[in-house]
């Protein structure tokens, strides 16, 4: 299990103001949070030393290069065998149009998420990757009409 590391007033303040840009200079964030430049640089190593920041990403608006459609697919699998499942969560994150994996408990194992360019492409997906496989036995697509990113892990650090 994975030590947390503590975090102190100021490494809260500088991952806040990081998610809300990323890209800001050293200088912007220190003027930001209230400290030296110098002070923003040692603690930004240091948390990406730790993996707190894991690192920094680009956020593409999927609908403006065409692909309109995303989806939430819940996968039951066959069995719980330990080869299958790992075989599985493998491959899942690399298929075409997965955004995110999430190993679940309850009735489903896995829920995905995917984008797809429209309705036949989301069928083929599933059709092609899914039902297909031999740990599969059940999936149950659900289409996102809108998703909000949320901040609330903010209010988790303090």
């Amino acid at each position: 299990m994975a030590q947390t590391p503590d975090l102190d007033r100021v490494d809260r303040a500088l991952l806040t103001a990081l998610s809300s840009n990323a890209r800001a200079s050293g200088a912007a964030l220190a003027a930001e949070i209230g400290v030296a430049e110098s002070t923003v640089s040692l603690r930004l190593r240091r948390l990406q030393s730790l993996g707190t920041i894991r690192g920094y990403h680009v956020d593409v608006d999927l609908a403006s290069v065409g692909v309109s459609l995303q989806a939430l697919i819940a996968v039951r699998l066959v069995k719980h065998d330990r080869s299958e499942i790992d075989a599985f969560r493998s491959a899942v994150p690399h298929l075409p149009g997965v955004l995110g994996v999430f190993h679940m408990a309850g009735a489903d194992d896995y829920l995905l998420h995917v984008a797809a360019r429209d309705a036949e492409e989301l069928r083929e997906f599933v059709l092609a990757h899914l039902t297909g496989h031999p740990a599969v036995a059940h999936t149950e697509t659900n289409l996102i009409f809108e998703h909000a990113e949320g901040d609330g892990w903010q209010h988790l650090i303090g």
